[in-house]
């Protein structure tokens, strides 16, 4: 299957566990809406978000996601594949099928096989971040989409790849 165009994969292992960035930004980049099953992720996704100086929501599946994303008025999701209630390519495919979220930009953190890239293109997904990921590619994954969303927004055109 060919990639369409903006969609990105990015693939990196991460080296141990170590400090990766010294000091909080102050004042956030935007508001990321975290959601995985596993709390452990969740708060190294979320840790090294907030020291980058984002603002960062957390969600425990895709259930979870879908109840709070209207509240929360993310600039980017990321998405764990496997998790109970909902997964996260139907959270994927529920959101780009709600008018008012169809053009948030998504991004999976995942184990990101062929097969994972493949059903979430299809399902509207923007970047693919594989597990282990290496902080710094996670954040420059979720400034990336942010910067895209931007200057779509000053354009006139809604960011994300949403079907509709």
């Amino acid at each position: 299957m060919r990639r369409p165009e903006g969609v990105e994969v990015a693939k990196t292992r991460t080296r141990g566990l170590r400090r990766t960035y010294s000091q909080v930004v102050s004042g956030a980049s935007g508001r990321v809406l975290v959601v995985d099953d596993n709390k452990v992720i969740r708060q190294l996704i979320k840790v090294n978000l907030e020291l980058e100086g984002f603002e960062v929501v957390t969600a425990n599946d895709g259930a979870e996601c879908l109840d709070v994303v209207h509240r929360v008025c993310p600039d980017v999701i990321t998405l764990d594949v496997v998790m109970p209630r909902l997964d996260g390519f139907g959270t994927a495919a529920q959101l780009r099928a709600d008018p008012r979220t169809r053009h948030l930009p998504l991004a999976i953190v995942s184990a990101c096989t062929q097969h994972e890239v493949e059903a979430g293109i299809e399902a509207g997904v923007d970047a693919f971040l594989a597990k282990p990921f290496e902080p710094a590619e996670l954040v420059r994954v979720v400034h990336r989409l942010i910067e895209r969303k931007d200057r779509r927004e000053r354009k006139g055109t809604p960011a994300g790849r949403g079907r509709g």
